[in-house]
């Protein structure tokens, strides 16, 4: 990963955590004031956090996008799972840092839950103490703190997640996940406060939103912003806390290292032969790739529920586009699942290793050595069977590759000392059968 190049000066400020201390100081010595100088009551102080929230959730999808590590995303996942795969980035000139892929699959998904989160914490805590009770004068000094808050927020962005170079050590989830905390903090301390209040102030069948921001004291919102201010703490030195979860046996959860993103080296020695899946198999597999994905047939039935209400009304027309809709949908996003995870890959049989290349980018998805793999088999399913394919099984310690629907997988499997594992005793091509390990007298010299 190349390294940052933002200016000197931004460096300089990024080391250790002045910016970050002073960030977190300013965010809760700004309440801290209005409470205890200006007389906020409880619907500046929740007004002012919901928008500290909703600041943060910003910064933190810009983090996202432009984290140096891959997302995790579940390789079997339709579409996304095989896009995930193929580590590709867009640089940012002049600055060292890349908009991977992945964090592309990841953002829409993580804004539409920093939303959410967001609506709901509003819902509760700003809905429910705010109804008239916020004044001219709190609203001018509210949206001052908030202007600050936005401006320490994206200082800290810039010096510390760019200048220091964190960038590096995070995916797209693990940048956003610091949001979460402080929204558990504002929802936990309101919905305590409101619950507290509610049931010594109001009377009878009152709704909740009755409740009198005023009736709220001094004691009770500097007991707001204390635990506010522990949740930051905890923040800042979250990277203590993960030191001490990966020297204990505790697996408290703070340490988490998301996957390395240093490219797979596609270096192959000679000689090197690539081996596709060929046409049948590469039609086969996409019509067969929704019997294991169910969910993609729930897409169809929709379109099918429209063709069959068209049918009462006897719009013949209407009911066969719509049924069209409703098979074209499942089997073209199927297609594409499949070309994109074995169709338009090219596996690249060397002297050395073997190594999946996607056609279409030109990179190397995962590389495997010769002494890597724990297991190598031959399968032959019901499909194989009719097409006459077979399919190549790599086990490693903590992975599995398969490779389907190939006419001839002996490049492959020549790659290996291990001689690979066919089904019913069938013969390799030595014309030995048997799961037999046969290693090579050079094996512990590779």
């Amino acid at each position: 990963m190349p390294s940052s190049r933002l200016p000197g000066p931004l460096r300089a400020l990024g080391r250790g955590r002045r910016l970050r201390a002073l960030s977190v100081a300013v965010a809760n010595l700004l309440p801290l004031v209005g409470v205890v100088a200006l007389g906020w009551n409880a619907a500046a102080l929740m007004t002012l956090y919901w928008f500290e929230l909703g600041i943060t959730s910003g910064w933190a999808l810009v983090r996202a996008l432009f984290a140096g590590r891959p997302s995790e995303i579940e390789r079997d996942g339709l579409i996304v799972g095989p896009l995930a795969e193929r580590r590709a980035g867009l640089s940012i000139p002049l600055t060292g840092v890349e908009i991977r892929f992945s964090s592309l699959l990841v953002l829409p998904i993580a804004a539409a839950i920093l939303g959410v989160v967001w609506v709901v914490v509003g819902t509760l805590t700003v809905g429910v103490v705010a109804d008239g009770g916020l004044g001219p004068e709190a609203l001018d000094t509210v949206t001052l703190a908030v202007l600050a808050v936005f401006v320490g927020e994206g200082a800290t962005t810039l010096v510390e997640y760019f200048g220091r170079g964190e960038y590096r050590d995070h995916s797209a989830q693990t940048a956003i996940q610091g949001v979460f905390a402080r929204g558990a903090a504002i929802f936990f301390g309101a919905l305590v406060t409101v619950t507290i209040v509610g049931a010594s102030t109001l009377e009878g069948d009152a709704p909740i939103s009755a409740i009198d921001p005023d009736a709220i004291g001094l004691p009770l919102l500097l007991g707001i912003v204390a635990v506010k201010f522990a949740f930051d703490l905890a923040g800042l030195y979250g990277d203590r806390l993960a030191a001490f979860d990966e020297s204990s046996a505790l697996d408290l959860g703070f340490s988490h290292e998301p996957p390395a993103a240093e490219p797979v080296d596609g270096s192959l020695a000679e000689p090197v032969r690539t081996v596709r899946q060929p046409v049948r198999a590469r039609l086969a597999g996409a019509l067969t790739t929704p019997l294991g994905h169910p969910g993609l047939w729930y897409l169809a039935s929709l379109p099918a529920l429209g063709a069959a209400l068209f049918a009462i009304g006897g719009e013949w027309g209407a009911v066969a586009l719509l049924l069209c809709v409703a098979a074209a949908v499942p089997l073209g996003l199927a297609a594409l699942d499949h070309e994109l995870r074995h169709g338009l890959v090219a596996y690249r049989a060397g002297g050395d290793a073997l190594a999946a290349r996607d056609r279409l980018s030109g990179v190397t998805l995962w590389r495997v050595e010769p002494w890597d793999e724990t297991d190598l088999r031959v399968e032959r399913g019901r499909l194989d069977r009719r097409l006459g394919t077979e399919t190549v099984v790599i086990e490693l310690r903590d992975d599995e590759h398969r490779i389907p629907g190939l006419a001839d997988p002996e490049p492959i499997l020549d790659v290996f000392d291990r001689r690979a594992t066919r089904p019913d005793g069938q013969a390799g091509p030595d014309g030995q059968a048997g799961p037999d390990r046969q290693a090579g007298p050079d094996r512990s010299t590779k």
